[in-house]
């Protein structure tokens, strides 16, 4: 799993001009928000037994500068997630 994206990040191949930034957008926050959340999101996934070593997941910042998380999972493993998941709403349901 590559939870931040570093490891496919080639300075060399690197073209500021094939990328549109605007003037006054903070980019960096974006992605600082979106890498936050990431780590949230792999603990989480960890803590809960989800194997997440062929997951792929990165964080980005959008075009206006929000954070985005870029996630591809295996099959199997996005039935895992939706499993907890709705166990987890049934539990909330039942308590609320």
């Amino acid at each position: 799993m590559n939870s931040t994206g570093d490891d496919e990040f080639d300075a060399d191949d690197l073209d500021p001009d094939a990328v549109l930034w605007v003037r006054g957008v903070n980019y960096l926050a974006g992605w600082r928000d979106a890498s936050q959340a990431l780590t949230e999101l792999t603990d989480a996934l960890t803590a809960a037994g989800i194997n997440t070593s062929d997951a792929q997941l990165r964080a980005n910042a959008s075009a206006d500068g929000s954070g985005v998380l870029r996630v591809e999972l295996a099959p199997e493993t996005a039935r895992e997630i939706a499993m907890l998941a709705r166990v987890a709403a049934a539990r909330w349901r039942r308590t609320g």
